[in-house]
């Protein structure tokens, strides 16, 4: 069964979690106008969805994001279940270990990923990342240092990349 809640971490900042068996399986912006169930069964197919808002890693999830929104948290502590395929994983396991603060090309991350000439299927798995801000995909930027897609728009991409760099804070929160 997947359990499933929307969240908002930070002002203007709605997100919607999904988990399984006390691990966070997606997290994603919630856009205006969609419907949380479409979504989710894009996501999980057939398996058995129910909202459930009060879940323990939900709440361990919101804390951190709060946390890492307000320039608290560098890294989150959070039990992942990831589902994709073997590239997938290896490159959303290597986004993980991009520093807080700390950027990367497609192209470098493709090096890193084994297949040097691989900038644009290390772009496609980066799009498919089912968990936003925890596993960091907004720190891939182009080679040429421009920002360039993300799930949550680009707006949102610096956003997150200027609060890792100091330059935006929501301290106050």
């Amino acid at each position: 069964m997947v359990i499933w809640t929307e969240i908002e971490p930070a002002p203007g900042w709605r997100l919607r979690l999904a988990a399984s068996d006390e691990s966070l399986r997606l997290v994603n912006f919630v856009r205006a106008g969609s419907a949380a169930e479409t979504e989710l069964a894009q996501h999980f197919g057939t398996e058995v969805l129910r909202q459930q808002a009060d879940a323990e890693i939900f709440r361990q999830a919101a804390s951190q994001l709060e946390r890492y929104f307000r320039g608290d948290l560098r890294q989150f502590a959070l039990p992942l279940a990831l589902r994709g395929t073997p590239f997938q994983l290896r490159v959303w396991a290597l986004l993980q270990t991009i520093p807080y603060g700390e950027t990367c090309s497609y192209r470098e991350l493709a090096g890193m990923a084994g297949i040097p000439k691989g900038s644009r299927a290390v772009g496609l798995a980066n799009g498919a990342n089912p968990v936003a801000i925890i596993v960091p995909c907004h720190r891939v930027i182009a080679s040429n240092g421009k920002l360039q897609g993300y799930a949550g728009g680009l707006a949102a991409k610096k956003m997150l990349l200027d609060i890792e760099a100091g330059r935006f804070t929501l301290a106050g929160l």
